[in-house]
C-alpha cells in the first residue's frame, strides 16, 4: 500500500478542523497552499498535527468515516474538537512528520490530558468556591469560583502561581493573567481545569476546590 501523509490542520473558526492527506513530498507546498489561500471559504487554516503512514488513502477514509456525523457536507472539515482527531492521528503507526518539538507519545498524552480538562464528569451546586494552597518556591494561590446553572467561572483577581516546564494545557496559556493576577473571568469546564489556570500545574481539582464550609467539593460528585 502506498504511503503518504494525513494531516490536521486548525480554523478561524473555533471548533472547526480539517483532515486531509497529501504525498510526501508535497506535504510542505500543501501546508503553505492551504495556510495562504483557506480551503472551501474557509481562512486561518494552520497545521497542527502530520503523520506518514502505510495506506494512507484507505486511512484517511476510515477517519472520515469515524468523525461522519460531525463532517461539512462532503468537504474535508469537521465540526469536531481538535484534541480527539489529534489523539487518535496519534495513535496511528507511523512516522511523525509535525511538530517536530515533540515525539507522538507527547503529542498524544497531551491531548489526552485537554480532552480530560474539557469534560465535566460530576455535579457541583451552585455556589462560591475558593482554592487555596502554598506552592513551593511561589507562595500562596488564591482560586476564587463561582458555579450558576452548572457553569463553573473562575472569578477575575484569583492569584495565580507560576508554571514549570513542558505541556501547559490550552486554558493555562489562553489565560489572561499578568502579574500572576487574572485578568477577566474565564468559564472553565471542570474544576481540574480551574485548577491548572490557579495552582500552575496538574492537580485533582475536586479534591483542591472547597466549599464555604471548608468541604472538598468532591462530596457533592455522587449526588
Amino acid at each position: 500500500m502506498a504511503r503518504g501523509i494525513i494531516y490536521l490542520m486548525d480554523t478561524v473558526v473555533s471548533g472547526l478542523i480539517k483532515i486531509g492527506k497529501t504525498g510526501n513530498d508535497q506535504f510542505e507546498n500543501r501546508m503553505r497552499f492551504l495556510e495562504s489561500n483557506g480551503y472551501a471559504n474557509i481562512t486561518g487554516l494552520k497545521r497542527v498535527f502530520a503523520i506518514e503512514v502505510e495506506g494512507y488513502d484507505e486511512k484517511e477514509k476510515l477517519i472520515h468515516d469515524i468523525f461522519s456525523k460531525s463532517r461539512i457536507s462532503n468537504t474535508e472539515l469537521f465540526a469536531l474538537d481538535i484534541e480527539i482527531a489529534k489523539s487518535l492521528l496519534a495513535s496511528l503507526d507511523g512516522n511523525q512528520v509535525y511538530p517536530k518539538d515533540k515525539s507522538k507519545k507527547e503529542v498524544f498524552k497531551e491531548s489526552t490530558e485537554e480532552i480530560k480538562l474539557k469534560t465535566c464528569d460530576g455535579f457541583i451546586p451552585d455556589g462560591e468556591y475558593v482554592l487555596r494552597r502554598n506552592i513551593r518556591g511561589f507562595g500562596r494561590v488564591n482560586g476564587n469560583a463561582i458555579v450558576k446553572d452548572g457553569i463553573f467561572t473562575l472569578k477575575r483577581g484569583s492569584k495565580c502561581g507560576n508554571t514549570g516546564k513542558g505541556y501547559i494545557p490550552s486554558v493555562r496559556r489562553n489565560a489572561k493573567i499578568k502579574n500572576n493576577i487574572l485578568q477577566e473571568d474565564l468559564v472553565c469546564m471542570n474544576p481540574s481545569s480551574a485548577g491548572w489556570v490557579v495552582i500552575g500545574k496538574s492537580n485533582n481539582g475536586w479534591l483542591e476546590w472547597k466549599d464555604s464550609n471548608g468541604n472538598p467539593i468532591e462530596i457533592y460528585r455522587d449526588k
